[in-house]
């Protein structure tokens, strides 16, 4: 099994919705909204469909509004996909 980590979730952000350089998702940005990052739903819907494509795992479109709503929730959500893909 996969593990989803910080690294991961900035290169398919910078690739597919346009990250910033000077922008990490680490330290205190980890627990911050993506909203107040900068990242409107539209742009986690990307993200989630990235995910699905490259991990295989399903992630209702409600999971974005709901679970995936800074950095560090959103890695933890998709890890919990992976385990439970695997079970």
């Amino acid at each position: 099994m996969s593990k989803f980590d910080v690294a991961e979730l900035r290169e398919i952000m910078s690739a597919s919705v346009g990250v910033e350089d000077d922008v990490y998702f680490d330290g205190d940005h980890l627990d911050v909204p993506f909203a107040d990052l900068g990242y409107d739903s539209l742009a986690i819907l990307e993200l989630a469909s990235q995910i699905q494509r490259r991990y295989g795992v399903q992630i209702p479109d409600e999971a974005v509004t709901e679970d995936m709503t800074s950095p560090r929730a959103a890695v933890d959500y998709v890890n919990s996909r992976l385990v439970a893909a695997v079970a």
